[in-house]
């Protein structure tokens, strides 16, 4: 017979889950592993809101388990650790993102891109090794093999840097990986949200120059004045998009709704590359032959592995750089849902965990 939530581990939890594709979210008992030898638990203290949290308490890329608890990017303070535990110690500050496991033996784990690895376990709606459901940050507290957390330095805001763990290392990884990092590239960054202003920073930290492109003609001086952009372009005005056809070596692409993807294979010079790390939920139409004419690609780049993301929440910390928040009370989740799938909002909701999530 199937346990409960509340009795398939020894340690009480409680956070806000979602039953069913409504994707409202309510209050919602369960429980957690026991502190295993290379386990860390933490206290939860802020959770950010990702977009693939809103496809996925609706079901809308399928697949969804419910009862779920969302919640793929916090952070917290460790209460407990394991007897096996080498990099952390209790009151630590600690973030995990979207994986808690994988194999550890396939190529992609040997060359620290547990990511791609084809056993690795996400944090939440996945299935544990013990057969249980994993389940989010949405909750007041996590266990973690050491493995998959990550330190969080003194000199980030908690709160700021929870939205690093998902989009942070998102458009980290492509601006190394394709080679978007060297001074002097020119790159342009698609869409000014959540993982957008955060692609920004990061490309400028890195020394390259960055055009943002944005339907939305209101965003430009925040592009510009507050982010630090070089240039914006309006998507949708034609003779702008014309004028800027052939200047850039890259994209990255953060949109999650539906969107043409020719305008944006025209803005590459040749051997240019699209990276798309925006995940809409019906799939986009790809032309091909300004591909050929060009020897363009696309491409896609999903988080990065766990080595990579400590080095991008160092790079973050050693240039200042956090997300723009939004801090909310966790009563407030569905508002802010709502609020996200209309693109209300600057730039990341992030969760008030420790404060404002009460047992009931």
């Amino acid at each position: 017979m199937t346990k409960s939530p509340e009795k398939e581990h020894p340690v009480k939890a409680f956070g806000w889950a979602a039953r069913d594709q409504s994707g409202h979210l309510s209050p919602f008992k369960f429980s957690r592993r026991a502190t295993g030898d290379k386990d860390v638990t933490f206290k939860v203290l802020y959770c950010g809101i990702c977009h693939s949290d809103l496809h996925s308490i609706k079901n809308e890329w399928g697949g969804t388990k419910y009862p779920l608890v969302p919640g793929h990017e916090f952070v917290g303070e460790v209460t407990e650790v394991g007897s096996k535990v080498q990099k952390f110690k209790v009151g630590d500050k600690v973030g995990v993102g979207c994986l808690v496991g994988s194999c550890h033996s396939c190529d992609d784990c040997a060359r620290d891109l547990e990511n791609y690895c084809l056993e690795a376990v996400g944090t939440y709606n996945s299935t544990y090794y013990d057969g249980t459901p994993t389940h989010g940050g949405y909750s007041n507290i996590m266990v973690v093999n050491e493995h998959f957390v990550v330190h969080i330095p003194n000199d980030l805001p908690l709160d700021a840097a929870a939205p690093l763990l998902c989009a942070g290392i998102t458009t980290y990884s492509p601006l190394k990986y394709f080679g978007f990092d060297k001074p002097g590239m020119h790159i342009g960054v698609v869409g000014l949200g959540g993982l957008g202003h955060v692609a920004v920073k990061f490309a400028k930290a890195f020394g390259v120059k960055v055009t943002v492109i944005s339907t939305s003609p209101n965003k430009k001086s925040e592009a510009l004045e507050h982010l630090g952009a070089d240039s914006f372009l309006v998507s949708r005005d034609q003779d702008q998009m014309q004028a800027a056809v052939g200047t850039l070596d890259g994209i990255i692409d953060t949109v999650s709704a539906v969107h043409p993807l020719l305008p944006l294979i025209s803005l590459l010079k040749s051997h240019g590359k699209l990276v798309m790390v925006g995940a809409p939920d019906r799939p986009l139409e790809l032309p091909v032959m300004p591909l050929l004419l060009g020897r363009k690609l696309v491409a896609g780049s999903g988080i990065g592995g766990m080595k990579e993301t400590q080095e991008m929440v160092d790079f973050a910390a050693k240039h200042k750089i956090a997300a723009d928040i939004e801090v909310i009370p966790m009563d407030y989740v569905n508002t802010a849902m709502e609020r996200l799938a209309k693109a209300d909002v600057r730039y990341r909701f992030v969760i008030d965990v420790g404060n404002t999530l009460k047992a009931e």
